[in-house]
């Protein structure tokens, strides 16, 4: 049996197993494959896109108009037609900030000190209850886990990270960051962060897609519909774990911790059929001005570079797991 026509059947079922809500899915596609090129699209285009992946007109125009609500689209109308383009928030939430962990090629190397943030240091350096409240969220956003009241501890956080959020919230100066190594680090993990949960997830998001990678690796050439209904549905699912993973070092995981081959069979899929992808994107989605621009440059930086993909041979271990 020709694989490329075993591998169709498998992508279709995708959205039937999975069940994404449309709002949530609609938010992947626009980050993943609709904002690497900066321009406005037609919602007509947008719901010839999107079809494959089981969302009908009526889903599509209403999860738009909520998101244009929320602050997420800014709609621009040339006649009878309607073109959406983000906003500032919405550049912000898709574009400068969840790329840099969905999309990393490799894990950042730990120095071995955990670092700890204290925020309710009193006297003249208290901070109001409503920054505490924004700035306990956005350390959480960050993967730090909480020891105590006014406490966040991390092992490797992302340090620029923690950096514009003090200064976006200006408490820069009326907040401790200490480094330390503690006595009891399995403690602060059970404490801090539910890994059990996410150790379930990961090995769910396994079982699910490494069929379509080993059906994928004997396609000789896929359709470029079917890789784009792969390729969404592949961030879709690793982006929902991995925004709520803490991103903890190798060294303080058990060894059959499956988030770093979960994150390299994520990284080959997606490799493997971003190209056939981005040309099923740029055939169907049209802007004011005709077809999409190019790329820009970060897309071709996902997972490690899209220029060179290496999808037909196994990646070097970039943790303790083997390649799935």
């Amino acid at each position: 049996m020709d694989e490329s026509r075993r591998l169709k059947p498998l992508v279709a079922a995708l959205p039937r197993r999975l069940k994404p809500r449309a709002k949530s899915l609609l938010v992947t596609v626009w980050g993943d494959a609709v904002a690497p090129h900066g321009a406005g699209i037609w919602l007509g285009s947008l719901i010839r896109l999107v079809a494959p992946l089981g969302l009908n007109e009526r889903l599509v125009r209403t999860s738009v108009l909520r998101l244009t609500r929320e602050g997420w689209f800014a709609v621009a109308r040339e006649g009878r037609r309607s073109y959406y383009g983000l906003t500032d928030f919405g550049h912000k939430a898709l574009v400068a900030d969840p790329p840099r962990r969905i999309y990393a090629a490799t894990p950042t190397p730990w120095d071995g000190l955990w670092r700890f943030v204290l925020t309710n240091l009193g006297g003249d350096d208290r901070i109001d209850r409503d920054t505490r409240l924004q700035l306990r969220r956005e350390l959480t956003w960050l993967g730090f886990g909480a020891v105590a009241p006014g406490v966040f501890a991390h092992p490797s956080p992302d340090r620029a990270g923690v950096e514009r959020v003090l200064a976006k919230l200006g408490v820069a100066d009326r907040v401790e960051i200490m480094a330390a190594t503690p006595e009891r680090p399995r403690g602060l993990l059970q404490s801090c962060w539910d890994l059990e949960a996410l150790r379930a997830a990961y090995r769910r998001f396994i079982e699910r897609f490494r069929p379509l990678w080993q059906a994928l690796e004997k396609a000789p050439d896929p359709e470029p519909e079917t890789c784009f209904v792969l390729r969404v549905l592949l961030i879709h699912e690793y982006r929902r774990i991995i925004l709520r993973d803490p991103e903890l070092p190798a060294e303080l995981l058990s060894a059959d911790w499956a988030g770093g081959s979960a994150r390299v069979l994520c990284r080959n899929l997606y490799r493997r059929v971003a190209a056939a992808a981005e040309r099923h994107v740029t055939a169907v989605l049209e802007t004011a001005d005709g077809p999409l621009p190019e790329p820009r440059p970060y897309y071709f930086q996902r997972f490690g570079g899209l220029a060179e993909p290496d999808a037909h041979t196994q990646p070097r271990p970039d943790t303790r797991e083997k390649t799935p």
